[in-house]
């Protein structure tokens, strides 16, 4: 438990603390994916963002928060109110005080936000050798391009340096990493859970999964503006349309 808390801790401080991505002075490439939420029509795929929730819940849970999320916003992935009551049910809240003015645990409910691994900053940081792992829920905003980074981070492990790179003892190689030693072993491994729908866990697939989910925590209401900002450009489209027509009906007799 101790490695996992020490490995996310790494991965969210490589992603809120790279302000660019520069090696020794090389600009490091960062390949542009198609993700599905982009462009004006874009949207996320419930499939993928479902994956993303269990590899969240299974891998970074147990270090990390998403204290802007309430499981109740878990519909929007297509889940029922049973299966969000469900799996709520799995964490406990404190509560009260009570009528005697005490405190209580108490189980989760949906209109409760995702419940933190740590009751508070200091026992976080006791937990893990005085790091402080920080909350995911805007992880993918934390930098231009978020989404293609954190992708190309998770993937981006090789086994050996290639010739010429002599890593630093506990070190890894990381393409896409400034420096491209990283601290943090390779979070992601084939297989490394296993899908409720049944889809392959590759690494590519895992990566893919939970940088959609955590860009999904981060805008969860980015359809939405998206599905307004249409309905708006119609409507405005209407009004032009209208306006033409009533312009040339007033100035009709003008003309003449």
């Amino acid at each position: 438990m101790r490695t996992i808390r020490t490995l996310f801790i790494a991965f969210a401080g490589v992603l809120a603390g790279a302000a660019a991505v520069w090696a020794a002075g090389e600009k490091i490439d960062i390949p542009e994916r198609d993700w599905s939420w982009r462009g004006p029509v874009g949207s996320f795929e419930r499939a993928e963002l479902q994956r993303g929730l269990q590899v969240y819940t299974e891998v970074c849970a147990s270090c990390h928060s998403l204290r802007l999320l309430a499981y109740r916003n878990l519909t929007a992935l297509g889940y029922g109110e049973e299966e969000i009551k469900a799996y709520a049910a799995n964490y406990e809240v404190k509560d009260g005080p009570d009528d005697q003015g005490e405190m209580f645990s108490r189980t989760a409910i949906p209109s409760d936000r995702f419940v933190p691994p740590f009751p508070n900053q200091q026992a976080a940081r006791a937990a893990n050798n005085g790091a402080y792992p920080p909350d995911l829920s805007l992880m993918t905003k934390a930098r231009k391009r978020g989404p293609d980074y954190l992708f190309a981070l998770l993937t981006g492990y090789e086994d050996e340096p290639p010739a010429g790179i002599e890593l630093m003892a506990g070190m890894s190689y990381n393409r896409v990493y400034p420096g491209h030693q990283i601290a943090m072993p390779p979070p992601l491994f084939e297989g490394g859970v296993e899908y409720a729908d049944g889809t392959e866990a590759t690494v590519e697939r895992m990566a893919a999964d939970v940088t959609a989910f955590l860009a999904w925590a981060a805008e969860p209401e980015l359809e939405q503006r998206k599905s307004m900002g249409i309905g708006v450009l119609v409507a405005l489209g209407f009004l032009f349309v209208a306006v033409v027509l009533v312009k040339d009906r007033v100035w009709k007799d003008v003309k003449k």
